[in-house]
């Protein structure tokens, strides 16, 4: 812009005043420019720690056949690369269920316990399950340090796939968004994937016994913990604040619980090609929701809804055989009931 300036100036031999007045109006577009592209992004997205990739497409993708207008690039996944990741796992066999768990960085306590308890379930009533950790970035002063540790898991467990947007709980719907990405690309030919928080328990057996009853669509196909007409909230010191800029309507649409929903794979596409034209805002299992309403499909309840739950008042044995998801409080309480749930002897005797 400086150059042009000058030789402008130059060739048109301006007065003092002119440059400072032409000088003006490249610094007043600028600001405008920079201050838009900050009011659209700054209220519920976790800016400061914004890491996208600095071309578009990224990862090498053919990207032919996307001809929809980007209008969303913060939570467009393929604005992203992968740091670590596991292409392999899904070509010599592709799986029936892939788990794609949404952890923080540093939680490696959260994983150690998903590896020793449901995590570790390949085989499940015949049928091919895949367990996978999706993280970001790690940040602070020891983010290089985070960062080595980090592959040294990788290498000793393989499950760890990385990708280049900051680990903040701001950033929750760029982590699913690059679930999705990573499901529809690397993993096309499985038939189901489920998204879950690391603080879950998870019954694989029943997860799996559900997805092969009759009448189970193979295709469109959403479900988990549903919820219907709930508000969006206002008040800037919950941590689910979305402002109105970012969400202008009062009550999001249907949606499955962030804390583990199951999808047929196909849709991962299609959430991915729906984001480019759906304003992001921090609260990802609603953002998901808003995907199925752009996409004009309808979230299916569960053929028993009572599998799906989130918090448990007390620990019983019969009760935790017998759902699919549970909220838990910490790692120790996965391992102890785990173990409790898997020990010899029917779960539901008196």
């Amino acid at each position: 812009i400086i150059i042009i300036f000058l030789k402008y100036s130059f060739v048109n031999n301006l007065s003092v005043c002119q440059q400072y007045t032409v000088l003006l109006l490249i610094f007043l577009t600028l600001c405008y420019a920079l201050t838009s592209n900050y009011l659209q992004w700054s209220k519920g997205i976790d800016v400061k720690n914004h890491q996208p990739n600095q071309t578009y497409p990224s990862q090498g993708f053919n990207n032919s056949n996307e001809t929809t207008e980007i209008q969303y690039h913060l939570a467009y996944p393929r604005n992203y690369h992968f740091i670590m990741d596991h292409t392999e796992v899904c070509k010599a066999k592709p799986p029936f269920l892939v788990l794609m768990v949404a952890v923080a960085t540093y939680d490696m306590a959260a994983r150690d316990a998903i590896r020793r308890t449901w995590g570790k379930e390949t085989l499940v009533k015949g049928e091919l399950v895949k367990t996978l950790f999706l993280l970001g970035l790690p940040g602070g002063d020891d983010a290089e340090q985070k960062q080595q540790k980090l592959r040294g898991e990788n290498l000793l467990y393989n499950d760890l796939i990385q990708s280049n947007f900051m680990d903040t709980y701001l950033n929750l719907t760029i982590k699913t968004m690059v679930i999705m990405d990573w499901l529809a690309t690397r993993c096309p030919e499985a038939a189901y994937a489920m998204k879950i928080d690391a603080d879950m328990f998870l019954n694989v057996d029943n997860l799996v016994i559900m997805l092969k009853k009759p009448g189970i669509p193979k295709q469109k196909y959403l479900t988990g913990l549903i919820k219907e007409n709930i508000e969006v909230l206002r008040d800037k010191d919950s941590k689910w604040y979305v402002s109105e800029e970012l969400f202008p309507d009062p009550v999001y649409p249907t949606y499955a619980l962030g804390m583990g929903y199951v999808f047929s794979n196909d849709l991962t596409e299609k959430f991915v090609q729906a984001s480019k034209a759906i304003k992001p805002f921090n609260i990802e299992d609603a953002y998901i929701g808003m995907c199925m309403k752009k996409l004009g499909l309808k979230l299916t309840a569960p053929p028993d809804m009572s599998q799906f739950k989130a918090y448990f008042k007390s620990y019983n044995r019969c009760e935790f055989s017998q759902v699919i998801t549970y909220i838990l409080v910490s790692s120790e309480d996965l391992l102890k009931y785990w173990g409790d749930v898997k020990r010899p002897g029917s779960p539901c005797q008196s």
